[in-house]
């Protein structure tokens, strides 16, 4: 990478819920493009087929948005998304395992000199099979990771982990001990992936911080207390790490104004 980019993620909670349902007031995912400085925009959580997704994205499309997406192999879920302003040079489905081929949880382009994938880990569940799936993920994910970080070039996976990494990354961190997305494992996991050199610029940028959170429940008064999580992460390699100049949430400013159960996370490499 060459020249100055900005990359924001976000997991939409439904692509068509969050450009139509969800949309108050002139504000939505079709209007956060219009006013995005973003030149890459990863999504999770399209719940949608790439005929319903293009649908969806028809006016971001029409201005000029470039789109690879991995569409979910079961109807109304997963689904992952890759936006970019300038054209894609390459695009892998996939992170290489074979049981998650076509499970829409990753999708990964070469744009701008730069590799980026969009994530969608799965929720997981202690002590059951869906955790273990989840944990297979991981492996996946990470084997995948290695092979970029040996390429040397830059890259950065974008999405919902579905992991709160440390104490300061969720509100109620004492009441998740034993719940998937804060199991011992699954820091430990994230601890190690790091220590291989990725960097969570995020937090990076926010040492020693709780938050910035980009996920509350709907329910209740999560929101408005800020009693949130955050799962939503850019790992970046060494060097565009290093190149970081911003990185933030775009935190609505009022639940009636939210139009994801996650809000955007926005990262500028200069």
């Amino acid at each position: 990478m060459t020249r100055p980019i900005t990359v924001s993620t976000i997991n939409v909670n439904g692509i068509r819920a969050a450009v139509k349902q969800r949309s108050v007031d002139n504000l939505g995912l079709l209007p956060w493009f219009k006013e995005t400085r973003a030149d890459v925009v990863c999504l999770q959580e399209t719940r949608a087929d790439d005929e319903q997704l293009t649908d969806a994205l028809a006016p971001a499309l029409a201005d000029g948005w470039h789109l690879a997406s991995a569409a979910p192999h079961v109807k109304g879920r997963n689904g992952v998304a890759v936006l970019s302003r300038t054209p894609l040079d390459s695009v892998r489905i996939g992170c290489g395992a074979a049981e998650f081929a076509e499970h829409g949880r990753y999708v990964e382009v070469a744009t701008a000199g730069l590799t980026v994938a969009s994530v969608y880990f799965p929720t997981g569940e202690a002590d059951t099979d869906r955790q273990l799936e989840k944990e297979r993920f991981m492996s996946a994910v990470a084997a995948r990771m290695a092979v970029l970080l040996d390429g040397g070039g830059d890259a950065v996976l974008c999405g919902d982990w579905n992991i709160a990494h440390t104490e300061n990354d969720i509100k109620n961190w004492r009441g998740n001990v034993k719940k998937a997305g804060f199991l011992p494992q699954e820091r430990k996991w994230l601890s190690d992936l790091l220590a291989t050199g990725w960097v969570d610029v995020v937090r990076q940028a926010h040492p020693g911080v709780a938050g910035p959170y980009a996920w509350w429940s709907w329910r209740g008064k999560a929101f408005d207390n800020d009693a949130g999580w955050r799962i939503d992460y850019q790992l970046a390699s060494p060097g565009l790490a290093a190149r970081v100049a911003s990185a933030h949430t775009e935190r609505p400013a009022a639940y009636a104004l939210r139009w994801s159960d996650h809000c955007p996370v926005t990262v500028d490499y200069a």
